[in-house]
């Protein structure tokens, strides 16, 4: 990898999220209220520079910036496409929520925070830099939840910044432990010097690393906040933190699983994280009647299946292609299932879905898409991305985790089809006198149209799956 010391042009994505949201944080405070339209103009135009910036610079060769502390690679490149598109995406909910509110520029700014925080985990090659992108990834989420101002969203608030204090003093623990021992805290350096280091003292660093980073990804074992914040949040922040800041953390998982000796017997560790997620997510999410609740535990789920090809790094060279499809996979498919929650917030239980094909028949196809999506059906990206992070497992001589993705993919159908069919059940009567049916409520509009369109996005990500699969090996 060619190094190129002092280019902050390298890092422009980085520097338009950043700038951007300085820019709707101060800025928001002399715009009117009815004009706040104008800061979500700006948060657009931002993130759509990111997505620019970033696409150009994945046409160029590979290298790093800032005397090797951050790689601007594929990996960084599709980091930065897909958690600016997500976020994108994400305020067309925002403009059906939060429009006009007393906290949108606010919202707009944490947004972009935490953004570029997910993209500096992403792109971290030095220990440093990967605890200042946990934080800036991190904290602003926890005002996120908060926003919603409910006692809902105040307990997820409190939960998810405690559970953040715990695992981000482990992750800080792990990032001392390890320079420690090598006396560096670059990436390169650790490479070299970690086999000579002591292989007990080395492990428990990993483990507080690693743990550190789930709680960023929402994976065991700090999953505990995610399934409260889905539900309590609103759907801007719920959809954004189930989503966005995972692609960072994962990467960082990843990147880390390169420079460790596998001495450290990290290998086996995140092969335990990623069977328990999915596995605990998964049957946690059957006894869900709330649509968001039964997503969060969703997302743990998602985060075992995405962490798979981690643990043959070092065996396949399946494992960073796969891992990028699928979060690409994951972030609209994801997106796609919220929208359909948010389009219809006052449906709360599943039940109250029933009748959605007859009165809303794009938002109940969108659902389709997104659910059996999330199950692994072709020809949905996710699918694609099951499909080829087992066989990188496989090839990495993990078999029987290859076995747990695929069991774990059916056991996750019985929970979505809990949703899916009462919404394409006939509608439920109308309540004695009233002449309307509760299934004849209006949907919001943008978010209507973000769950089509995500889905669609779902499918083409799937269909298209050979093209995206090149760009990620660097084909």
């Amino acid at each position: 990898m060619e190094s190129e010391m002092m280019r902050p042009g390298l890092l422009l994505p980085e520097m338009l999220l950043a700038g951007g949201a300085f820019t709707t944080l101060i800025g928001g405070s002399f715009v009117p209220r009815h004009r706040q339209w104008l800061i979500r103009a700006v948060t657009i135009a931002v993130l759509v520079g990111a997505i620019s910036a970033a696409a150009i610079q994945l046409r160029h060769p590979a290298t790093s910036a800032f005397d090797d502390s951050f790689s601007v690679d594929t990996a960084t490149g599709f980091a930065r496409v897909i958690a600016a598109t997500g976020t994108l995406l994400i305020l067309a909910i925002a403009a059906d929520e939060i429009s006009g509110s007393p906290r949108e520029s606010e919202t707009y700014a944490l947004l972009l925070f935490s953004t570029a925080g997910a993209v500096l985990l992403a792109g971290a090659n030095d220990l440093l830099v990967l605890a200042v992108g946990f934080l800036l990834a991190s904290i602003p989420l926890y005002a996120l939840i908060g926003l919603a101002t409910t006692p809902e969203s105040a307990e997820a608030a409190m939960k998810t910044y405690l559970m953040g204090a715990l695992f981000g003093i482990l992750l800080l623990l792990g990032v001392t432990i390890l320079s420690g021992l090598a006396g560096t805290t670059g990436y390169a350096e650790l490479t070299v010097r970690l086999p000579d280091a002591s292989r007990s003292v080395a492990t428990v660093a990993v483990v507080a690393l690693v743990a550190g980073l789930m709680f960023k990804a929402g994976g065991v074992p700090a999953h505990f906040w995610v399934p409260d914040a889905a539900q309590g949040a609103s759907a801007t922040a719920a959809t954004f933190l189930t989503t966005v800041p995972k692609i960072g953390a994962l990467l960082a998982v990843y990147r880390l699983a390169t420079v460790l000796p596998p001495s450290t017997s990290w290998p086996i560790v995140v092969a335990v994280i990623a069977a328990v997620s999915m596995t605990l997510g998964n049957l946690a999410a059957y006894w869900q009647s709330d649509p968001r609740r039964l997503l969060g535990w969703s997302t743990v789920s998602q985060v075992g299946f995405v962490v798979v090809p981690v643990v043959a790094v070092d065996h396949s060279e399946l494992a960073l292609p796969s891992l990028l499809l699928y979060l690409a996979g994951y972030t609209v498919t994801n997106i796609a299932a919220f929208a359909v929650s948010a389009a219809l917030p006052q449906h709360r239980n599943l039940t109250d879905y029933r009748g959605l094909a007859s009165h809303h028949a794009a938002l109940a196809a969108a659902l389709l898409v997104a659910l059996l999506g999330l199950v692994g059906t072709p020809p949905t990206a996710v699918f694609v991305g099951k499909l080829t992070t087992a066989t990188a497992a496989w090839d990495g001589g993990y078999a029987w985790l290859a076995i747990v993705v695929f069991i774990n993919s059916v056991i996750s159908l019985f929970y979505y089809l809990r949703w899916i069919v009462p919404a394409y059940r006939d509608p439920a009567p109308a309540p004695f006198g009233s002449d309307h049916s509760p299934m004849k409520v209006p949907a919001r509009r943008w978010s209507a149209r973000l769950a089509v369109t995500a889905a669609a996005l779902s499918l083409a990500v799937g269909v298209a799956a050979g093209l995206v699969w090149d760009a990620a090996a660097g084909i």
